[in-house]
Formats: C-alpha cells, sequence, structure tokens
C-alpha cells in the first residue's frame, strides 16, 4: 500500500522522520503541498497531510484515496462531507499540542504584562548603561493577579488555559457555543469582549467563528485589552485589528497565526503598533510534534486493522 506524505517538512522539520509509517506501507514524501495535490496523489490509497486543500474536485479526482491522516487537530481544509459520501476516513489528532498551545499562549499574555522582550531589545540599545537610577521602567508593566482572562471556546486547550489563568490569580471568563460544565463563568459573547482584560482565541474555524473578531466587537471592548489569537488566523478580520491598534481602540494583539500563511508582504497587520506575530509556531516542541507523529501512526494503524478511530467524516 502507498502512504503519500504532503507537508512533511511542517511536523518533522530537520530533527524528526516518518520512518516507523514504513511499516505500514510505502512511503512517498514530498516537503511541501504541490501545485497539483489530486496528480501527487495519484493512485495511493493514503495521504499524511497538514495544510493541504482536499476539495470535493481534488478529492473526485483521486478514486484510490481511502485514507487522509491529518497532522493537525483542525480539518477546515478538508471537504468532509465529500470525503463521507466516498467513504474516505478522515482521521485528525486532537489534544496532542495543548499543552504546548496553552504554553505559547501565556508566552504572550506574559509579554504583554512584563514588557519583558521590549526591555531586553532596549538594554541591547544601552538604555539602562544610561540609567540615572539602579532601574528604569518607561515600558508599562502589570500583574496579572486579579485582571479578567476572557477564553473564547473551551476545549481542551481553552480549558488548559483557564487553568494557568486561574494559577495566576485571573478572573476567568469564557464563551462557547453551549455551556460546559466546568468551574468558570459562562458569558455571552458581548460580555466576553467587554470584559475581557487579556481575550484569547481557542475555537475552530468554522462560519460562525469566522471574523469575529471585527471591528464590531472590538468596539465593545476596552482599549487596554489585549488579545492573544494562536487558534486561527480566520477568526480575525486583519484590517479591522490594524485599525484598533493604530488607534489605540485596544492596547496589543499577539497571533500565532494569520488568515493566509505563510505570511504575506500585503498583510493589513504588518507594521501595526503593539503587535507581537510569530509563525504559527505554537505547535512545534519537539515534544509536542513526536507526540503528533505517535498519534498519526496509531490512527492509520487502527485503520489498516479495521477499526478507524478520530474519524471526523463518520
Amino acid at each position: 500500500m502507498e502512504i503519500c506524505v504532503l507537508e512533511r517538512r511542517s511536523c518533522c522539520g530537520d530533527d524528526l522522520t516518518l520512518d516507523r509509517f514504513a511499516s505500514l506501507g510505502e512511503l512517498r514524501e514530498y516537503d511541501g503541498i504541490p501545485e497539483d495535490v489530486a496528480a501527487t496523489v495519484g493512485d495511493a490509497a493514503v495521504v499524511l497531510c497538514n495544510k493541504a486543500r482536499f476539495t470535493r474536485e481534488v478529492i473526485e479526482k483521486c478514486p484510490t484515496l481511502k485514507y487522509i491522516g491529518l497532522m493537525a487537530t483542525g480539518y477546515n481544509v478538508i471537504d468532509v462531507d465529500a470525503c463521507r459520501e466516498r467513504g474516505v476516513v478522515v482521521a485528525n489528532v486532537p489534544g496532542y499540542s495543548t499543552e504546548s498551545v496553552a504554553q505559547f499562549t501565556f508566552a504572550f499574555i506574559l509579554q504583554f504584562s512584563t514588557s519583558l522582550v521590549t526591555y531586553a531589545n532596549a538594554l541591547r540599545d544601552g538604555l539602562w548603561i544610561n540609567s540615572p537610577s539602579f532601574t528604569t521602567y518607561p515600558f508599562a508593566i502589570s500583574e496579572l493577579y486579579g485582571k479578567t482572562l476572557a477564553i473564547f471556546g473551551l476545549g481542551t486547550i481553552g480549558r488548559r488555559v483557564a487553568g494557568i489563568g486561574e494559577a495566576f490569580g485571573m478572573n476567568v471568563i469564557y464563551h462557547s457555543r453551549t455551556k460546559k460544565d466546568a468551574p468558570w463563568e459562562f458569558v455571552g459573547k458581548d460580555e466576553l469582549f467587554r470584559r475581557a482584560d487579556y481575550l484569547t482565541f481557542h475555537c475552530p474555524l468554522t462560519p460562525e467563528t469566522t471574523g469575529v473578531l471585527c471591528s464590531e466587537n472590538i468596539a465593545k471592548m476596552k482599549p487596554t485589552a489585549f488579545v492573544v489569537n494562536t487558534a486561527r488566523g480566520g477568526v480575525a478580520v486583519e484590517a479591522d485589528v490594524r485599525e484598533a491598534l493604530d488607534s489605540g481602540r485596544i492596547a496589543g494583539y499577539a497571533a500565532d497565526v494569520l488568515t493566509f500563511e505563510p505570511q504575506r508582504a500585503d498583510c493589513a497587520l504588518n507594521g501595526a503598533k503593539n503587535l507581537f506575530l510569530t509563525p504559527h509556531i505554537a505547535w512545534a516542541p519537539k515534544e509536542t510534534r513526536e507526540r503528533l507523529i505517535g498519534m498519526m501512526y496509531d490512527n492509520l494503524a487502527a485503520f489498516l486493522a479495521g477499526s478507524p478511530k478520530n474519524n471526523v467524516a463518520r
């Protein structure tokens, strides 16, 4: 059986391999996303991929395709309905990045509250050398204790972020499609935006969440509020966020994700005030990717044994 691997480099980098999959079939690996996905997949029965788009048209051009193994939790790039109709299993990897994304979320939050990177950069430029005092603090520093951490989406990652926020003494509120069995305060969307000191997104990209961080909702926020997005770039209307940053309507925006990835030269956020961007790496610690590859292997082995798991196209 042939296993076509697209985007090998996205999960393996320079430090990991997919060699263990050779015990399940013949590997054909590609570092990135090919121009013609269907032609590259060819007669393969199994595809492993991350961001490659499997539209209905692509799926119809791959008549031997039986299984799509995602290197991710989200599956918005896959036409799940078309796969279901064709009997193609689509297996995602839930929960593999919970610890790393929660950690990264708080790296952003701590930067906003401590200005740590800003201070480190300023010291390289001589800030402390030229100080008349034993200390100098021209950039804002604030405690997280007592601040309101507003979480949009209380899945596995959202819950982990909530727990960390509690450890810092933050007041945790959340909004999700339905009220969860959770110890934190469930609020409506408007109230979430209105009360947030730190607003962080941990939701899938759906028609309901696409563009939810827009001028209309930003207008409900405190001008002192900070926003962190480690979910999907599409939850933000980036032009609206840019305007809010430059006008001081919000205090800062940090994102590990953009609407178009890799980042484009014409991205609306480029050059905005109080902006911190990273290149979609919250999921990328080696330990996290090792966990991902192990779960991908288990998914495929279960499918080949006749008992698919994590099939989102059921």
